[in-house]
């Protein structure tokens, strides 16, 4: 069976891919804080601070311990706050950067190792251009830097397919941290699971907006 790597697999996005692609006969290999919270999706789970390079460095050798043959990597790990510059704190501006950017980054280049040299590697963004809002300046500075790491990136990484998924809205709790309603046409997480593998069948490299 083929191998995934799921980071931020207890969030919204990242329990339905690991759920979707688990249903759908996958090996599923699934990253969250607390590990103990996705003993429900897959036999094969580890715990990791997505703020602390060796957390990550230690999550990729369990996996290494039981595969090295990784050929869907998926960075679902995301945070997001509502705060103006003048009223924020230096620890909140960072745990959003961590979260959205330094964390992908740092996950991304720990798991190389673990990858198939054909793997197909996600990141989950978002349409920052419609970000750039009072209150979400680390946010979307984080989200831009995000697809600029993931271009780069790409093109270094030439016999592997880099993709930044950028959905409109999804209906995940990150809506109760912002001051905004949740759009009617919101995608469920499931639906995203789903566009993301439909991705990666079709070998999409780049931006992927829906």
């Amino acid at each position: 069976m083929t191998s995934a790597l799921v980071w931020g697999a207890a969030g919204g996005i990242g329990r339905a891919l690991t759920q979707h692609l688990t249903q759908t006969g996958w090996v599923v290999h699934a990253v969250a804080r607390d590990e103990t919270v996705l003993a429900p999706l897959t036999p094969h789970a580890y715990s990791a601070n997505l703020a602390e390079a060796l957390s990550i460095q230690q999550a990729v050798l369990r996996v290494a311990q039981e595969t090295s043959e990784i050929a869907l990597w998926v960075y679902t790990a995301g945070d997001i706050a509502s705060e103006k510059v003048a009223d924020t704190t230096p620890e909140a501006i960072q745990r959003i950067v961590e979260a959205n950017l330094t964390g992908a980054m740092l996950a991304a280049h720990a798991s190389l190792p673990l990858l198939t040299p054909d793997a197909h590697l996600f990141f989950i963004g978002a349409i920052h251009e419609r970000m750039r809002l009072p209150g979400l300046s680390a946010y979307a500075a984080a989200k831009a830097g995000l697809e600029a790491f993931a271009e780069a990136f790409r093109k270094e990484e030439r016999t592997r397919k880099i993709t930044v998924a950028r959905p409109s809205a999804v209906n995940t709790p990150f809506w109760k941290k912002v001051p905004f309603r949740m759009p009617a046409n919101a995608l469920a997480p499931q639906a995203v699971a789903q566009k993301i593998l439909e991705a990666y069948h079709a070998g999409h490299s780049g931006g992927l907006e829906f």
